[in-house]
């Protein structure tokens, strides 16, 4: 038989400060932590007590917390030190548990525990990591709530819908020489079609989580001189890029990083797009182009004194464009939204605000606050789990057999579990946890 090993860990960032914490988790805590700090505490009440090594010396003083388990966050019995924030002291504390039997934790791996003990599902596992590297107030609100559980009984409301349809079917299917009412196709389109409107719910709320956990690339584009630089520092607040009368002056692309209403959003400079030029200029260019391709959405600047060709032909298929005049404190254009686009002066900031507000429309700020975080792979699920169900529905519709909507109900089930992890594997479930910080 194996033994599950006792897994310790510094869960306080690196550096000096006035607390630090050494946290255990496995079979060994309570032995160890008498072995270190003489006799416990009570369960979940903090005691002082002094930190000894295997000759008695003292390594530090702190506090003794022990949470006996099932009743702990990882599930198992776990003890945390708390003592002097330093490097020195911390790594004394670690080393004198590795001493007693302890294992070095792996990145996420009190987290994985909580998982397969069942303390947390998968959504709320990943909150942890998210919650604590929210950008902003609004990503950490929508942690929070996934934190909480609101993601996973979101996706668990949608798994009992699918479980209640496929038990229905597939006794229809056992049973044939006795037809369950409500199986109709009227009935099971409209079941279907409900199904697939919630679930489109859930994926535009977890589209708008995981733009706050990821954020949004814009990307600002044009020909050389028309202000894009300027664009850049106006909307940033600082002289993030160089401004100066020479066209060409950015050669390279430049990055600098924003938030609008709580969505981080990383804005790019890119070189003016023109033919020629040296060899350092075209290969900007290049580089702009691919920037232009990876975007989200590109400001397509222009110069509002000059009349320019259009420059379609020069833009990436597939990316959402915005115009954006600019120079309007020489053209005399109103400042703000125009159908063809959003006037704006860089040098004055008129037409800022604006811009701005576009900016919240066209990137789905506008939509509603984000219910709870996601992630790039639930979003994946999601979208699986619409197309077995959109192929559920044209087999109702097309009177396929209720064995196909069945297996397609089978599968959209499968992707959603893959979410909460009732459907996972120790490939998807590495790399999830290999992400977290050591000690959480």
């Amino acid at each position: 038989m194996t033994t599950t090993p006792t897994i310790c860990a510094v869960a306080t960032p690196p550096g000096r400060g006035g607390v630090g914490i050494v946290r255990a988790s496995g079979p060994l805590c309570q032995t160890l932590a008498e072995s270190m700090a003489g006799r416990l505490p009570p369960p979940r009440q903090a005691a002082f007590r002094t930190f000894v090594n295997a000759e008695g010396e003292a390594l530090d003083e702190g506090l003794v917390l022990w949470f006996p388990g099932p009743g702990s966050f990882t599930g198992e019995d776990v003890v945390e030190f708390h003592g002097h924030g330093g490097p020195v002291v911390m790594d004394r504390l670690l080393q004198r548990l590795l001493s007693l039997g302890c294992q070095l934790a792996e990145p996420g791996e009190f987290s994985r525990r909580a998982f397969l003990n069942g303390r947390i599902d998968l959504t709320r596992a990943e909150a942890v990591a998210d919650l604590i590297e929210a950008g902003s107030e609004a990503a950490a609100k929508a942690a929070i709530r996934s934190l909480q559980g609101e993601f996973g009984r979101t996706v668990e409301r949608l798994v009992d819908q699918l479980t209640d349809l496929r038990v229905h079917l597939e006794s229809s299917i056992d049973f044939v020489e006795e037809p369950l009412e409500g199986l109709a196709l009227e009935s099971l389109t409209a079941r279907l079609n409900a199904l697939a409107d919630e679930l489109a719910r859930a994926r535009t709320a977890a589209g708008r989580g995981q733009q706050l956990q990821e954020g949004r690339t814009v990307v600002i584009a044009g020909r050389p001189n028309a202000g894009k630089s300027s664009l850049l520092n106006a909307l940033v607040g600082r002289d993030a890029a160089i401004v100066t009368e020479l066209a060409g002056t950015t050669r390279d692309v430049l990055d600098a990083h924003l938030h609008l209403d709580g969505l981080p959003l990383r804005v790019l400079d890119t070189a003016g797009l023109r033919a020629g030029g040296d060899v350092v200029e075209q290969e900007g260019v290049r580089r702009a182009r691919a920037a232009m391709a990876d975007a989200d959405r590109i400001l397509l600047v222009e110069d509002d004194t000059e009349r320019q060709a259009s420059m379609d032909e020069e833009l990436p298929a597939g990316v959402p464009v915005s115009r954006v005049m600019n120079k309007i404190d020489l053209s005399g254009r109103v400042a703000g939204a125009h159908e063809d686009g959003v006037a704006v002066s860089a040098l004055t900031g008129a037409g800022l605000p604006a811009l701005r507000e576009h900016l919240r429309s066209a990137l789905g700020l506008d939509d509603g606050e984000a219910v709870f975080i996601a992630r790039r792979r639930h979003l994946q699920a999601l979208d699986a789990a619409a197309l077995a169900l959109e192929e559920a529905q044209d087999a109702a519709r097309s009177g396929a057999g209720e064995e196909l909507v069945a297996e397609s109900l089978r599968e959209a089930q499968t992707r959603l579990g893959e979410i909460t992890g009732a459907v996972s594997t120790e490939d998807l479930l590495g790399r999830i946890f290999s992400t977290f910080c050591i000690g959480k």
